[in-house]
């Protein structure tokens, strides 16, 4: 554990998260049709998180959903014979919305591409933006973020572990060497 290196602190997630806050804010003048999504599970935190952010600089209240992806996944089969399902929940139409799906590290493209087809099953929005936490580069998909926390340089070896409180007990975010 002692090679575990901590890359950001609660302090520093903070400020992300009131900085892409701001970045959600300057490129959305009119914010009556947009929607966060989180994907599970981190995401899910993240973009309460922005939300309330938004709620505390803007004053608006925007709708804010779940989307679970394990069973739009292209590796599910390798990651276990039973995937943990969760409940996707999108309790509103979002057919010609601004969607911004948030998740929490963004490496390959993977999640998303799942993500973005989990979201189609609800409806058509008029447009999806993505915002991650961490951007750590490696891409396999031609996927890019529209707000980002922070990129972090990393080899393909190492991990990036984003904690969160409301799952973890801690905020800050690890780099894991390479095993």
């Amino acid at each position: 554990m002692s090679n575990i290196h901590m890359a950001l602190d609660a302090l520093d997630m903070e400020r992300m998260i009131k900085k892409m806050a701001q970045d959600i804010i300057a490129t959305h003048t009119r914010m009556n049709n947009l929607a966060l999504i989180g994907i599970h599970t981190r995401g899910v935190f993240l973009a309460n998180r922005l939300r309330n952010q938004l709620m505390q600089s803007e004053g608006i209240e925007l709708p804010a959903g779940s989307v679970d992806i394990n069973l739009y996944r292209d590796d599910w089969t390798r990651i276990g014979a039973q995937p943990v399902v969760r409940k996707s929940d999108i309790s509103f139409n979002i057919d010609d919305m601004q969607i911004i799906l948030i998740d929490d590290v963004l490496f390959t493209g993977r999640t998303v591409r799942a993500a973005m087809d989990a979201l189609m099953d609800f409806g058509r929005p008029a447009r999806i933006e993505l915002a991650v936490f961490i951007d750590r580069g490696h891409r396999e998909l031609p996927i890019h973020a529209n707000y980002i926390g922070q990129t972090i340089k990393t080899s393909l070896k190492e991990a990036v572990n984003v904690l969160l409180t409301e799952v973890d007990g801690t905020d800050r975010v690890d780099i894991l060497p390479e095993k």
